[in-house]
């Protein structure tokens, strides 16, 4: 027998039956291993040596490949064609040699498709594992660990409520930060642009003003009113005539196929999917045969499927849309790693594949692959210059006809905003005037003036990065590697650094704090070009070029002095040391020249960064005498961003003591009584009016309310607010109220029936709790799925089994059928449930057997 390790199971179903009887393929369900999250897991002064650590959740699955191991003739080990996948087979490999249940015969094949030709051409051609792609691995991994491990103490002790820092992370959250600066800094500049709208053979087309009393005119030449007015009378008081028309011929290549970067930036621009996303959704396509492996960064398709494609398109157009020769690609991107195959579909025959956002992104990689091999599009570009009769006034029209569409016909690339506010924005407003259609002219030619308008303009900063922008921007400067920009743009929102809304990054207080830490302390390590380099040479041991723990010795030579430097400096030095590094952003100059220090409360205390318990703020010198404060990362304190102290809103009409408003950690609230007797309530943000009165905080301090008793059960409803809102509770069961003020309305009618409503949309074996979201009918059981709030995070459930909700899946993008996976998935590898139906055959169950379940049960629980 013959064992060959996967990576998932779904993989392993397929390619066993394309195998054959003398082959059993296991799944590894990813790395089976990893350092421990420890000191001392790597050790510089042992030449990095590693400590590895088994997951305890791959107990059963290493059992499994361990026990079919000790029994196979050969090992083949097929992971993914790239560095990870090299990796986990090596991992597969060492766990098996140090278990002494390592075959004779160890085998690597790799293949770009999960094809019966790809799999089959692959075993036919097995070689030894890739030394130096497993010596990449592990200076990347021992790489980020050190700095982990040691930057991010630093970070823990010096600067309070910072979280982690990492090597690609750090550098990724920079450029956020660096923007959002930008922004910030940016002085809007008037312009005013002048244009006339003209007719010629009663066909209307736009001129626009180019020259001026004899002067050039670019995009910012005209920035006052008074000069916008001369100039248009000057247009309406001129008789323009054509004095040259210059048409050329333009052609445009189609793009290249996908790579794993472009495929994130045309998923996020055209499907507005996450990075996270689309490598979720794209494993899947690429595990159920339909594209070729997703982690590339090559360009180039193999001959075969070139071929295809040239035929498909043939099949669908006629001849003029295929090329004479085929195009060939090369990748462009710097430091390309590992060569593959670009991202395609296996079969050019095959259009659509899946349902949702599977048959998006599959339609989205067909087609372009598809255009990638089609012949150019051919346009005309006109450009027809007018002067008026004096020469010292002229107009501009362009516009541009397409002749043959090629590619367009089929696929057009998406772009990203352009840099407002720079001469990328006038190429923008020039391209917009290109895809006109412009009127049949010669020289001599006096169209026709209609109207002559002077518009007044601003320009705008630099747009915030969204995923496509930034993932593109990393790759530009050659930082980080594509395979892994969904987990580093994941890890800076689980961080909370950066806050995502409508598909742009807006750095929080926390990421701009942290990055001001790191670039005063620790600026060479979140440089850009370092950055780069370091990833170079990372690229050089995978090539065989560079000694792994020789490159590790030389980043920790400088890098363990520096972390060892700034550990011994006193919080508040550091602190002192941001203040002067973050002043020009966080003390701007006045408009009147005063002080911007100057505290707004007390007048004479000088305001000053400082950092508390729960991360940094402004306040006063004058403290505790005065309690102004405002939040870190306001620039100049906007109004109502201070904390002037506790407010009392009041005395309860009842005890007779204060209610006080206050600001924590985790938002703002109210507090009666002092000490372990003190009551406290959060204020929620569904106030009406937004407002806190002595009457809301009386009300509020009163909860629970008790509604009354249900006249079924006898047992009380109670009304209440909790982690998800305002609910009603009645003998464990939840039910969910829509605003804070229904819990003071609600009577006993309603409450009944919405606990009603709640039971009933939870159906048979429903959670006692309501769910976050109801997705829908799984599409294979047709048992309603739910998104429910669990004690160690969010689940998805359908009322038999319940699959945890990875990281990498934000609750708000999880789709229907992701979530029918991960169900399935657990279900596949649950061995908990079959042991608890063993010991339910009474007659038959051994009970040596029945009492090993909850042993397993406690195992795979923790």
């Amino acid at each position: 027998m013959q064992l060959v390790i996967v990576e998932s199971p779904a993989k392993a179903k397929t390619i066993e039956k394309y195998l054959g009887g003398d082959f059993h393929v296991l799944a590894s369900y990813g790395h089976i291993r990893d350092l421990p999250p420890k000191d001392g897991s790597v050790d510089p002064d042992n030449g990095f040596a590693m400590s590895w650590e088994n997951y305890g959740d791959k107990g059963k699955q290493l059992k499994a490949i361990t026990d079919e191991a000790r029994k196979a003739t050969r090992l083949i080990l097929a992971t993914d064609p790239d560095r990870e996948g090299e990796a986990i087979s090596w991992h597969v490999q060492e766990v098996l040699r140090a278990k002494k249940a390592l075959p004779q015969k160890v085998d690597r094949v790799t293949f770009n498709a999960i094809t019966k030709q790809a799999v089959t051409d692959a075993m036919a051609q097995p070689r030894a594992l890739d030394e130096d792609l497993i010596d990449a691995y592990r200076a990347r991994r021992a790489l980020d660990y050190l700095v982990g491990f040691t930057l991010s103490p630093v970070l823990w002790r010096k600067l309070p409520g910072a979280k982690s820092a990492g090597r690609v992370q750090s550098v990724a959250l920079r450029l956020v930060v660096e923007r959002e600066r930008e922004i910030e800094s940016f002085v809007p500049q008037e312009y005013w642009s002048v244009a006339a709208e003209m007719e010629q053979g009663g066909q209307g087309f736009t001129a626009r003003l180019v020259r001026w009393r004899g002067e050039k005119i670019d995009r910012l030449t005209i920035g006052r009113e008074g000069d916008a007015m001369a100039a248009k009378a000057d247009v309406e008081a001129g008789r323009f005539t054509v004095e040259k028309v210059e048409t050329r011929p333009v052609s445009r290549n189609p793009p290249p196929p996908f790579t794993t970067s472009t495929l994130q930036q045309e998923a996020a621009r055209k499907l507005g999917f996450s990075a996270s996303h689309t490598m979720r959704v794209a494993q899947q396509l690429y595990e159920d045969g339909a594209i070729t492996y997703m982690r590339t960064d090559g360009v180039q398709m193999d001959g075969s499927a070139i071929s295809a494609a040239r035929k498909a398109i043939a099949e669908r157009y006629d001849g003029g849309y295929l090329p004479e020769k085929p195009r060939q690609y090369q990748t462009k991107a710097k430091n390309a790693q590992e060569a593959h195959e670009a991202i395609r579909p296996t079969e050019f025959g095959r259009e659509k594949v899946g349902s949702g956002d599977h048959a998006r992104l599959y339609d989205l990689i067909f087609k372009r692959a598809l255009a990638s091999q089609m012949a150019s599009a051919r346009m005309e570009r006109t450009t027809v210059d007018l002067v008026d009769a004096t020469g010292q006034h002229g107009l501009r029209a362009t516009g541009q006809v397409v002749i043959f569409p090629g590619f367009l016909a089929l696929y057009e690339e998406g772009r990203d905003d352009p840099e407002r506010g720079s001469g990328k924005q006038a190429s923008a407003d020039a391209e917009e005037d290109d895809s006109k259609l412009l009127p049949r002219m010669v020289a001599g030619d006096a169209p026709a003036k209609k109207k002559v308008t002077a518009e007044q303009h601003f320009t705008q900063p630099p747009p915030r990065y969204s995923e496509a922008s930034l993932v593109k921007k990393l790759e530009e400067l050659g930082i980080g590697r594509p395979s892994t920009y969904a987990s580093t743009l994941q890890v800076l929102k689980d961080r909370d650094y950066v806050r995502v809304e409508k598909n742009r990054f807006f750095a929080e207080e926390s990421g701009r704090l942290v990055t001001a830490f790191l670039e005063r302390f620790f600026e060479r390590y979140v440089s850009y070009d370092f950055t780069a380099g370091l990833e170079e040479e990372l690229d050089d041991i995978s090539g065989g070029r560079a000694q792994w723990q020789a490159v590790l010795e030389a980043f920790w030579r400088d890098f363990k002095p520096k972390t060892a430097e700034v550990m011994e400096q006193k919080p508040s030095d550091i602190t002192a040391e941001l203040d002067k590094f973050l002043e020009p952003m966080l003390f701007p100059p006045r408009a009147d020249g005063s002080n911007p220090r100057a505290c707004p409360m007390c007048g004479d205390g000088q305001l000053a960064l400082r950092g508390g318990r729960f991360g940094a703020f402004i306040a006063c010198s004058n403290y505790p005498e005065c309690k102004y404060t405002r939040k870190f990362g306001q620039p100049g304190g906007k109004e109502g961003d201070e904390d002037t102290g506790p407010e009392v809103l009041g005395k309860h009409p009842e005890t007779g003591q204060d209610i006080v408003r206050k600001s924590g950690r985790f938002g703002p609230y109210i507090e009666m009584g002092e000490g372990k007797e003190a009551k406290r309530g959060s204020i929620p943000k569904d106030l009406p009016d937004g407002e806190m009165t002595l009457d809301w905080a009386v009300k509020l301090l009163s909860l629970p309310r008790e509604v009354g008793l249900h006249p079924e059960t006898g047992k009380p409803i109670v009304a209440n607010i909790g982690r998800f809102g305002p609910y009603l509770l009645h003998d464990g069961k939840y039910g969910r109220l829509s605003s804070t003020a229904e819990i003071f309305e609600v009577g006993m009618n309603s409450a009944v029936a919405k606990l009603a409503d709640a039971a009933n949309k939870g159906g048979r074996g429903a959670s006692s709790r309501e769910p976050l979201k109801v997705l829908g009918k799984h599409p294979r059981t047709e048992v309603e799925i739910k998104l429910m709030a669990g004690r160690y995070g969010p689940y998805v459930t359908d009322g038999t089994t319940n699959a945890t909700l990875p990281k990498t899946i934000e609750q708000e993008a999880l789709t229907l059928e992701e979530a029918a996976q991960l169900i399935d998935a657990r279900a596949a590898a649950a061995p908990a449930k079959k042991g608890k139906k063993a010991p339910a055959k009474k007659g038959a169950a051994k009970k040596p057997a029945a009492k090993k379940a909850p042993a397993k049960k406690k195992v795979a629980a923790e």
